[in-house]
């Protein structure tokens, strides 16, 4: 079969790939994107509980890890937030800001899709779905690909295949594998913004709080994050969770201050003087979750009329709610993960244009490179930013 011949070839139909080839093709380049998925986006359809939380307005490279803290630099200046909203609002698509300028559309996700997909084949792209990706080699100077669908070659290959998150929706550790076949570096790789979990002793005893919510201070290695932590049948969840378990390692305790900008024994002290009568868990059911206040003064050993409590007693009661200290025993891994930590090593690419050093033709965008941010919209970002400025390279 005659191999059909390609400026740019993307491997992989996600956020940064789709961006990436319509950028790409607006230049007039010829663009294949594949993808052995059935449908283009998946990631971006589940996103947002199905709206789709698209950027974050408040997206700087300080809300992103990476061995090099500054590679993501310059892709987040030349191709920002308000640089993607405009091509929503564009586009026509109704949105909103949530809490801490987190963007989402007021209808489906898939209309970010549909704009993906629209624009690459306006632009003159082509689009292969169910397409595995059997061979790649580098002969001479171009890309030899044995595609299920048959060969292709072309002069840039990208890859905007992301990580190993979320297996069920056909996520792969298949970047990794190209990078290492091409002699590119890859850092450790590892779940984040994930559950944490806890070991069964600990497990049982916080069974009852089970679906609890509430806000929380969470911290760990001198970060933290205020937002919603929920306590689950596996450990903790939540927003707050998912954030520091970024930073977090096996081994290592989080702090949680269940109650953060209030004083639960200045609190507790004051009731108990003004209406010693009623019963601790009352008062601090006043400041969180009914079921988790009950609990917190069951453990404390402090149950009963404040006028019968001592100062002890109050601390033994607002001590956990402020300095809970927990050593989680693990994740719930690459199976709930919203992003992969880690990736090919950014010391081997170019930041201007996610290029690699060693091996020219070669890009790498998206969740495949070793950076990765905060949840709240961070991601879709750096989707945008590093598939953006491929685009005008390829």
């Amino acid at each position: 079969m005659k191999s059909r011949r390609y400026d740019v070839v993307i491997l992989g139909a996600g956020a940064a790939g789709l961006f990436c080839g319509a950028e790409a093709a607006r230049r007039g380049r010829a663009v294949l994107v594949v993808d052995h998925a059935r449908q283009p986006g998946e990631k971006i359809r589940i996103s947002g509980g199905g709206r789709c939380n698209f950027t974050n307005i408040h997206a700087s490279p300080a809300n992103f890890l990476s061995a090099n803290p500054h590679f993501c630099i310059s892709a987040l200046k030349r191709f920002t937030a308000a640089d993607f909203l405009a091509r929503v609002e564009e586009r026509g698509i109704a949105w909103h800001e949530k809490t801490l300028g987190q963007l989402f559309c007021d209808g489906s996700a898939r209309q970010i899709v549909d704009m993906l997909t629209d624009d690459l084949a306006q632009a003159g792209g082509t689009l292969e779905l169910s397409t595995s990706v059997d061979e790649i080699a580098r002969p001479g100077a171009t890309f030899e690909l044995r595609l299920s669908t048959g060969p292709v070659s072309c002069a840039s290959l990208v890859i905007a295949t992301g990580g190993k998150s979320i297996p069920k929706m056909g996520a792969t550790g298949f970047a990794y594998r190209v990078a290492e076949q091409f002699g590119l570096a890859v850092a450790e790789t590892r779940p984040g913004l994930v559950p944490l979990t806890f070991e069964p002793n600990l497990l049982e005893r916080l069974k009852p709080l089970a679906g609890v919510s509430t806000e929380a201070r969470v911290a760990h290695a001198g970060t933290s994050f205020d937002e919603a932590l929920l306590f689950t049948h596996r450990g903790l969840s939540g927003p707050a969770i998912l954030q520091i378990s970024s930073y977090w390692r096996e081994g290592d305790a989080i702090s949680v201050d269940l109650a953060p900008g209030d004083d639960v024994f200045a609190i507790l002290r004051e009731a108990r003087q003004l209406a010693g009568k009623q019963e601790a868990q009352t008062v601090l059911a006043r400041t969180l979750p009914k079921a988790l206040a009950q609990f917190i003064v069951t453990e404390a050993g402090a149950s009963g009329p404040l006028a019968e409590l001592n100062d002890d007693a109050l601390r033994r009661i607002a001590d956990p709610v402020h300095r809970w200290t927990v050593k989680p025993s693990g994740s719930e891994g690459y199976r709930t993960a919203e992003v992969t930590l880690g990736g090919i090593d950014t010391a081997g690419l170019d930041q201007k244009t996610m290029e690699s050093k060693s091996v020219p033709g070669l890009h790498v965008i998206g969740e495949a490179a070793d950076v990765t941010g905060w949840l709240g919209g961070y991601n879709f970002q750096w989707a945008w930013s590093s598939g953006w400025v491929a685009g005008q390279a390829v």
